[in-house]
């Protein structure tokens, strides 16, 4: 399928929230206000699809497929509209994926951020369409009144610009609640990134959140690992170690696996539970991992600050050096 890029942001361009996972509702003002703000700063102009609104909020959290499906397409095709951010995660935009218009999409090609439960939706666009897709902040993701520099400064990078970027660690992280209080912070001196296996590789970026990427195998919406991948991964808390070697196995079990080339992992969130000792242990146990480089701790994921990640973009891998072509 022939790769398509999207247009990257200018000054003056107008931005579409959507929530093809949970709800508006779920987002606080001051959260809303401050992302706001930052998308202004930025000279974006956001605007809301139809359907993203407070009263979208059934027994799941979300609005309805029709809806959700219904704002996905409205915010393709808008002609006025040059990137898409999605609300925030959750747990069913799988939902919807038998109900987009793929021709639509691929006719339109737009910028689309979003992480977590939104690998669903990204991982069928660059399948079905083969559009550039992002793995990066939410709407809300952006409305973090503290630590969100490296996020701002990064997903600019990303977004704005066709120039490579080399992933650099961030000075600290976090993984407290800070959508319940954005005052009361805690920072944490990153060590910076795990080599658990040397090497170089290169080769085309697929991925996103483990245990959602997984719910696509065997569907017509999973990527296909072609002639040199890049992995790219990361899991929430739920991925206790048992859960995530598991998955882990369930994609080194696809026939197309010996196509990737390389692999990059998120960080993990404390409830995990997977500490450096516990991934090299997972890994090393991995006869399928044996000969390729593996890089862990990188700022993506389910704690701050986030990276941006092109899914279908280009990524090279020497030791702890890795290199985004945009």
């Amino acid at each position: 399928m022939q790769k398509i890029i999207p247009q990257k942001l200018q000054k003056g361009d107008k931005i579409m929230v959507i929530a093809p996972s949970r709800g508006l509702k779920l987002i606080g003002a001051d959260c809303r206000q401050i992302a706001l703000e930052r998308f202004n700063q930025m000279g974006l102009t956001v605007e809301f699809a139809h359907n993203t609104t407070d009263d979208k909020w059934n027994l799941l959290g979300t609005g309805s497929v029709q809806e959700r499906v219904d704002d996905m397409m409205q915010a393709f095709e808008d002609k006025s509209v040059k990137a898409i951010f999605t609300v925030i995660g959750g747990f069913n935009s799988n939902q919807i994926l038998a109900h987009l218009d793929y021709d639509v999409i691929r006719s339109n090609p737009k910028i689309i951020c979003g992480f977590s439960d939104i690998t669903a939706v990204l991982a069928a666009i660059t399948a079905k369409t083969g559009l550039e897709t992002y793995y990066g902040p939410h709407f809300s993701s952006i409305g973090m009144k503290k630590g969100c520099e490296y996020t701002l400064q990064n997903m600019q990078s990303m977004l704005f610009s066709d120039e490579p970027l080399e992933l650099k660690p961030s000075d600290e992280w976090s993984d407290d609640a800070w959508f319940i209080d954005q005052e009361k912070r805690e920072f944490i001196k990153n060590d910076g990134f795990w080599v658990l296996h040397e090497g170089e590789a290169a080769g085309t970026i697929i991925g996103g959140n483990l245990c959602t990427y997984n719910l696509l195998l065997g569907t017509p919406y999973q990527p296909k690992f072609e002639k040199d991948t890049i992995l790219m991964i990361e899991d929430d808390a739920e991925s206790y170690p048992q859960a995530f070697d598991r998955n882990l196995q369930a994609l080194c079990h696809q026939s197309d696996f010996k196509n990737v080339k390389g692999m990059v992992i998120g960080r993990f969130q404390k409830g995990s539970k997977i500490d450096r000792e516990t991934l090299e242990f997972i890994i090393n146990n991995k006869p399928e991992l044996r000969d390729m480089p593996v890089v862990a701790n990188v700022d993506y994921g389910h704690t701050t600050p986030i990276l941006t990640i092109p899914l279908g973009g280009h990524a090279t891998m020497k030791g702890s050096k890795i290199i985004i072509q945009k």
